[in-house]
């Protein structure tokens, strides 16, 4: 074998296997060996992290960039930067909220020349499935966006309208012969229509208000129906950001039913009760919403079984004005949480609580992502012939979320003055340093994986 250009070592290096002393050679931004922690050729540039936690950075494959169009909500400078920052060395972007959004061709070349020299970390991109763009699934798909996401619902900006059933017998056919996979919002408008009628002068700024605005029923519904058109059509299914406890035993059987079906939920899900959240707290608004205490020790249960895949950030942030704290009203507020640099910490501080550890998080975060995004031959795992995209961090280490080491473009965000363990201190791409104690490189060495 050559010699390496630099070899990574830890006592605590997460593998697939197991979880050991180990050193990870890297030649050419590519994992060339993993060897016996005192394997060091001389000469051979060598990081000796002690015993923090080496392991495969983080793959995000549910991030709304905002960019272009809507670059004062986020954009990919400071979206890249809080990636690096919370130990994600690939992101997927959604293809709203941007302007153009990513349903044509020509919106696609207009989010690649938008995020031109601005990435710190890989970026992947979702295209999406609208009303009458079936005959744009193909080029897209060809010019290197992952899979397609779709909204059974009004997606909160109008250039991305939802489709129907109609709509999906229409496009899911279609992606099962292209081999490509459908992203879901999964809620349907019937359930929601239905409760704003039976809550009409509730108080806005009552959470629990808007929790009745968001039944349980819209999901459940919406997920019986992606079951049945898996089924009809073959066509891969994905569950985005999964909130409802109700539908997890449906999904339970369709899974061993063998229907090509998955699905993720978020760390605002597993980690927040509506029970806990303040009046008037726009900032924990989200769609579908975060629900009740015992709803959320049903996901956890659900991942810890396997009816649950993954766990991702659904970063959605805004510009601050659009969450409306002076009012605190949660039913116009904008629906969105802003998490991509923390979910690492928040993660690793609930997995330490309820019994779970290092392979769990990696295998949630890093390596089934990156397999929903067709990615698993490069990503999300410390193995031969796999990007060197690796992410050293203190697990025993505590600190505090404050304005001042919040990288994203605006600091709101509800997890706000929370006390977390899991302290970055060093993140690689393709064998590179992107980020080492709140500092980071002059220049961005992302690359779009449109391959």
């Amino acid at each position: 074998m050559d010699k390496p250009d630099l070899i990574i070592r830890s006592r605590r290096i997460v593998l697939p296997e197991t979880v050991s002393p180990a050193s990870v050679h890297i030649r050419n931004g590519i994992i060339a060996a993993l060897g016996e922690w005192d394997e060091v050729p001389a000469q051979t540039p060598l990081v000796d992290a002690g015993y923090a936690v080496v392991m495969p950075g983080l793959v995000d494959t549910h991030v709304h960039v905002n960019e272009p169009g809507r670059t004062e909500w986020e954009g990919f400078t400071t979206a890249t930067r809080a990636a690096a920052a919370g130990g994600v060395t690939t992101l997927v972007d959604m293809p709203l909220n941007s302007i153009p959004p990513t349903t044509t061709l020509d919106g696609f070349a207009a989010k690649l020349a938008a995020a031109q020299g601005q990435c710190l970390i890989d970026v992947a991109f979702w295209g999406g499935v609208i009303p009458g763009n079936t005959h744009e699934l193909k080029p897209l798909l060809d010019a290197g966006v992952r899979g397609f996401k779709c909204f059974l619902i009004h997606s909160g900006v109008d250039e991305f309208p939802h489709v129907t059933e109609s709509n999906l017998l229409e496009a899911m056919p279609e992606l099962a012969a292209l081999g490509s996979v459908l992203l879901v919002h999964a809620e349907v408008p019937e359930p929601i229509e239905n409760a704003a009628a039976e809550l009409a002068g509730g108080d806005p700024q009552d959470y629990q208000t808007f929790l009745k605005s968001r039944p349980r029923a819209s999901e459940n519904e919406a997920v019986a129906l992606m079951v049945r058109l898996c089924r009809a059509t073959g066509a891969r299914v994905h569950i985005v950001h999964h909130s409802s406890a109700d539908v997890l035993p449906l999904l339970k059987s369709a899974r061993e039913e063998g229907l090509p079906l998955t699905v993720e939920t978020c760390p605002h899900y597993l980690t927040f009760t509506a029970e806990e959240i303040p009046d008037g707290a726009t900032h924990f608004k989200c769609c579908p919403p975060v629900r009740e205490r015992e709803n959320r020790e049903q996901l956890w249960a659900a991942l810890a079984d396997g009816v649950i895949d993954m766990i991702v950030s659904d970063h959605s942030p805004c510009t601050p004005a659009l969450k409306l704290l002076e009012t605190g009203d949660f039913l116009e507020a904008w629906g969105g949480i802003a998490a991509l640099q923390f979910s690492l910490p928040v993660m690793w501080t609930n997995l330490q609580t309820r019994g779970f550890g290092l392979r769990e998080l990696t295998r949630w975060m890093s390596a089934a992502p990156a397999k929903l995004a067709g990615l698993d031959k490069c990503k999300g795992s410390l193995a031969v012939g796999c990007d060197a995209d690796i992410v050293i961090w203190h697990p025993e280490k505590e600190f505090k979320i404050v304005p001042e080491n919040i990288q994203h473009r605006h600091k709101l965000t509800p997890y706000a003055e929370m006390k977390l363990r899991g302290v970055v201190g060093a993140t690689y791409v393709r064998g590179t340093k992107v980020y080492e104690s709140g500092q980071f490189p002059a220049i961005p060495i992302g690359v779009f994986l449109t391959k």
